[in-house]
């Protein structure tokens, strides 16, 4: 831990951020000094953000969210809900802006999600399926959604969120109808609709060892000695201040690698309880540039995506109340200083 040093970087981030010192406009910080994504690069990594469709009006917001990074994860648009609202009518738009926006900005994106209990569209959800029927409509989606994005991201979150935090099986429609294969049979239709993209489970609460990221190891262990594709996993990091640091993240990202699996940090943010101070500034910015040094020390770490940059667009208040302040840029798009610490974590090693 930095916390002397980092707290000293964070104090002066802070004091020049309130002065309205290297807090210009994303233009003017772009021509100044290299990118997260740029530093982030030089270790052979990616540093991204989520963005969601509605926000992308936003002329300042959509121009730094071009310039800064590197890759782009959408919050919602691939979702389910959204991509087949009825059975067999499909709809890829809202998937489809966010592909064509990072196109356009020379960015990556990553598949976000295909499989999951949540946001699941009515007519999926409102009545009771037999296996076989159930597992053909899974297929059907999968391939489907897969085969739209063939050669347009270059990884998918197939499963998302299937374990509860004791590492029992979380009792989705999809578990209780079909058993604990709906999620190797996930990976394999994947890997058939396009063999090429990296195909990963994704969860929370697993970026210390304990329950719930032993039995994605345990799971992971037997996919790969079945030779299912599964090719990485992917840790969200949405952390807070009162519960914690995991600790063990970085002998845990080392456990996935000997399994010969990617992994990477998806939807990064560190929320504290309100009203921000300088001192919880500081903890956060602490432990930014801690997962930050975390996934540089472990070589198949490939990157990390905040779960959108900017406290403007954050959904922690909505499903937090009296929560916030989680990213690395405030309401105004100003940098706080858990972005200083990135930088000094990108540029340290």
């Amino acid at each position: 831990m930095r916390t002397t040093r980092l707290r000293l970087v964070s104090t002066v981030a802070a004091l020049l951020v309130a002065a309205g010192i290297g807090a210009g406009t994303p233009a003017q910080a772009g021509h100044q000094q290299p990118t997260l994504a740029d530093l982030a690069q030089r270790h052979g990594r990616y540093f991204g953000s989520a963005t969601d469709n509605p926000e992308l009006v936003d002329g300042p917001y959509k121009a730094l969210l071009g310039s800064e990074f590197d890759q782009i994860t959408p919050g919602n648009g691939m979702k389910w809900y959204a991509t087949e609202p009825q059975q067999g009518v499909f709809d890829f738009s809202q998937g489809d802006e966010i592909v064509n926006l990072a196109r356009a900005n020379r960015q990556k994106v990553r598949g976000h999600t295909l499989v999951w209990h949540s946001q699941l569209p009515g007519w999926l959800t409102g009545r009771e399926w037999t296996a076989p029927e159930l597992r053909a409509v899974l297929k059907k989606h999968v391939q489907t959604e897969v085969r739209h994005y063939r050669g347009k991201v270059f990884a998918w979150d197939v499963v998302n969120e299937a374990f509860n935090e004791d590492g029992t099986y979380r009792e989705s429609v999809f578990y209780k109808t079909l058993g604990p294969g709906y999620i190797a049979d996930a990976l394999r239709w994947a890997h058939q609709a396009d063999p090429r993209v990296k195909l990963y489970l994704n969860d929370y609460n697993i970026e210390g060892i304990g329950p719930k990221s032993d039995a994605y190891y345990k799971l992971a262990k037997e996919l790969k000695a079945q030779g299912v594709p599964l090719h990485g996993i992917g840790l969200q990091a949405h952390l807070a201040l009162q519960y914690g640091y995991p600790t063990t993240l970085e002998d845990n990202l080392r456990r996935f690698s000997r399994l010969g699996l990617d992994t990477s940090l998806t939807e990064v943010d560190i929320r504290m309880q309100l009203p921000a101070t300088e001192e919880k500034l500081a903890q956060q910015a602490e432990w930014y540039g801690d997962l930050t040094e975390a996934c540089l020390a472990v070589r198949r770490c490939v990157g990390i995506t905040l779960w959108d940059y900017t406290d403007k667009y954050s959904w922690i208040p909505a499903f937090f109340p009296g929560e916030g302040a989680a990213l690395p840029w405030d309401e105004e798009l100003r940098r706080k200083p858990a972005y200083f610490a990135i930088r000094e974590a990108l540029r340290g090693r």
